[in-house]
C-alpha cells in the first residue's frame, strides 16, 4: 500500500435486485482495481475498487450492511470516542459503519473528511458525500438497481434512471450529482429516494475582535494541514500567494524533515520568483516546472475530462493544475493545494462596501457546488491524491461565518488570513495582493489568444470559452471519447464556425 494515500480514491459500485449486466468501470484516475462481492438478502453488491494497495481498508462489513468509503477522515479521534465499550475500528470505513450502525444517516453530520460513501442495506442504498462534496458522487437509480460512481463517466452506460433529489449530469440521462453535504436514503425496490442535509454554510456572522479572530483562523488551519500532512513527506502546490504560502509554512513547522514544494508556470507567465521566497523562509526542497502554453492548452481536454465540469471559468481555474499534476512523475504524492480560500473569504472580490462582500461571499458559497473544483481526480490522473486544507470542515465553517468585515479590513483583500499568518510568513508575502492561478500561470491570457488567433473577436472570446469547454464535456465525459484522440485545436475550430454561422457542428468530426 501507497501509505500516504487513502485505501481507495473512488468507485464504481451496482446494487441489484434485477440481475442485470455489470458496467465496465471507466476512470479518469490512477490507480490498481479490486472487486468486491456481497450478498445481502434479495440484492447483490458489486464495487470496483480504485485503491492504492489495501483495498480492505476501504470497505467495512457488519450486520448485513456494507460500506464503501473513497477518501479519508479528518476527525478519528474525536469519532472514536462516540463508540465507547466497542472494539476500536481498524478503518476510517469501520468507524463509519459503526457509526451509521449508531446513528443510521445521521452518522454523516458527524462527519470531517474529504470523502463518497454508499452504505448498501437490506433493501436500502445510502449514498453520502462530504461537507463539500469534495469527492463528487453520481448515482443513477431505478427499481431493482441502484448505481453509483465517483466519477459520471463509468455511469456513462447505465440504463435510464428515475429522477432523484440531485443535479442531473449534462448529457447522461438518468444520471446525478449527489448534492455536497448530503445524503440520499434509495429505496433499491423502487428507486424512489429521500435526501437529508448534513452540512450547510452557515447563513449568520460572528463578531470578534481582531486578534482573537486571527488566533481563531491560525489555530483551524494549523489543525487541518496537520491532520493532512500524513506521515510521509508532503507535497504542496505553492505559488507564492497567501493561501498556498501558509498552507507550506504551517506544513513545514509540524514535518520532521523539509517538505517539497513545487511550482508551476508557463513561457508567458509565472510566479517562481514569489515562491521561492517562501521556500527559501520555510526551508523547502523547491522546485519549478514550466509548462510551454501550447502544452498547458493541449491539456484542456484532460481537465474536463478529470473535473467532469462543464464550467469554463472553473476550468479554466483548474486547467494549471491538472497539467502541473501530469507532469509531476513520481506517482503517490500527497499533495496540499491552497485552493479554495478565495470563496469563504470573497478573496476574488474587492468590495470596500461589506454589504457587497457579504453578499458576493453568500452567492459564491451557494453556487460552489457541483463545479467538482476540488475534486481528487484532478490529481488523480497523475495517481496522486490531493487535500485542500481551507476546506476542512472546521476551517469552512470558521471562515464562512466571520463578518464582512473581517474579511475586508484595512484596505485589504482577506484581512483576516493575512493577519493569522503574519508571524509565520515574511512581510512582502502577507501583503501581496491576489493573483488567481489562470491568471498567474498565464492560463487565461494562452487560452484568450487560442480562440482570438482563430478569428473569435475580443467580445465574444468568454463565450468561446464556454462553447469550447461544453464541447469537450460532451466529447470526453458524455461521449466517451478518451481526451488523447481530442485535439483542442479542433475543438476550437469547430466553435469559431458555430459562432460565424449560428449553427452547431457535429462533434463527430473531430480528428
Amino acid at each position: 500500500m501507497v501509505a500516504n494515500l487513502p485505501p481507495a480514491t473512488g468507485f464504481l459500485a451496482e446494487i441489484r435486485q434485477d440481475g442485470g449486466r455489470p458496467l465496465a468501470p471507466v476512470f479518469a484516475s490512477l490507480g490498481r482495481r479490486a472487486t468486491l462481492r456481497k450478498r445481502t438478502g434479495d440484492q447483490s453488491l458489486r464495487t470496483v475498487l480504485l485503491h492504492s494497495g489495501a483495498p480492505d481498508g476501504a470497505h467495512a462489513h457488519a450486520r448485513g450492511r456494507t460500506l464503501v468509503l473513497a477518501g479519508e477522515l479528518y476527525n478519528r479521534a474525536e469519532l472514536l470516542r462516540l463508540l465507547p465499550g466497542r472494539a476500536l475500528p481498524g478503518s476510517d470505513a469501520a468507524v463509519v459503519l459503526a457509526l451509521f450502525d449508531l446513528y443510521d444517516v445521521h452518522a454523516f453530520r458527524l462527519l470531517n473528511g474529504r470523502f463518497a460513501a454508499l452504505v448498501a442495506a437490506p433493501g436500502r442504498a445510502v449514498l453520502a458525500t462530504d461537507h463539500a462534496g469534495s469527492v463528487p458522487l453520481y448515482v443513477s437509480a431505478a427499481p431493482g438497481r441502484v448505481l453509483a460512481a465517483t466519477e459520471a463517466k463509468a455511469l456513462r452506460d447505465a440504463p435510464g434512471g428515475r429522477p432523484v433529489a440531485a443535479r442531473p449530469v449534462r448529457g447522461l440521462p438518468g444520471t446525478h450529482q449527489v448534492p455536497a453535504g448530503t445524503v440520499l436514503d434509495v429505496d433499491v425496490a423502487t428507486g424512489t429516494c429521500g435526501a437529508h442535509r448534513t452540512w450547510a454554510p452557515s447563513p449568520a456572522r460572528r463578531t470578534m475582535p481582531e486578534e482573537e479572530a486571527a488566533g481563531a483562523v491560525r489555530r483551524a488551519l494549523e489543525r487541518a494541514v496537520r491532520v493532512r500532512a500524513g506521515e510521509g513527506t508532503p507535497l504542496v502546490v505553492l505559488s507564492g500567494g497567501i493561501d498556498s504560502s501558509g498552507v507550506a509554512a504551517l506544513a513545514a513547522r509540524r514535518a520532521a524533515g523539509r517538505i517539497d514544494t513545487v511550482s508551476m508556470g508557463t513561457e508567458e507567465a509565472h510566479e517562481f520568483a514569489q515562491a521561492r521566497v517562501v521556500a527559501a523562509h520555510i526551508g523547502s526542497a523547491h522546485r519549478e516546472v514550466t509548462i510551454p502554453a501550447a502544452e498547458l492548452l493541449r491539456r484542456l481536454p484532460h481537465t474536463v475530462w478529470a473535473a467532469e465540469c462543464p464550467d469554463a471559468d472553473i476550468v479554466e481555474y483548474l486547467l494549471p493544475l491538472t497539467a502541473l499534476y501530469l507532469r509531476l512523475g513520481d506517482p503517490g504524492r500527497r499533495v496540499l493545494t491552497g485552493y479554495g480560500a478565495d470563496i469563504p473569504l470573497g478573496g476574488m472580490h474587492r468590495e470596500d462596501r461589506l454589504p457587497e462582500l457579504d453578499t458576493a461571499v453568500c452567492r459564491d458559497m451557494d453556487t460552489f457546488d457541483g463545479l467538482n473544483e476540488m475534486t481528487p481526480v484532478l490529481s488523480a490522473v497523475g495517481g496522486h491524491w490531493s487535500t485542500h486544507p481551507y476546506w476542512d470542515r472546521d476551517v469552512l465553517d470558521l471562515l464562512v461565518s466571520l463578518e464582512a468585515g473581517l474579511k475586508r479590513r484595512h484596505g485589504r483583500d482577506k484581512w483576516v488570513l493575512r493577519a493569522a499568518l503574519a508571524g509565520v510568513l515574511p512581510h512582502e508575502v502577507v501583503v501581496r495582493p491576489k493573483l488567481g492561478v489562470h491568471e498567474g500561470s498565464g492560463t487565461a491570457s494562452s487560452f484568450t489568444r487560442l480562440l482570438t488567433d482563430a478569428g473569435v473577436p475580443g467580445d465574444r472570446v468568454r463565450h468561446a470559452k464556454a462553447l469550447v469547454v461544453r464541447e469537450l464535456f460532451d466529447l470526453v465525459v458524455a461521449g466517451g471519447r478518451h481526451p488523447d484522440e481530442v485535439v483542442t485545436g479542433a475543438v476550437v475550430e469547430l466553435v469559431t464556425a458555430r459562432l460565424a454561422s449560428g449553427t452547431r457542428p457535429a462533434p463527430t468530426r473531430l480528428p
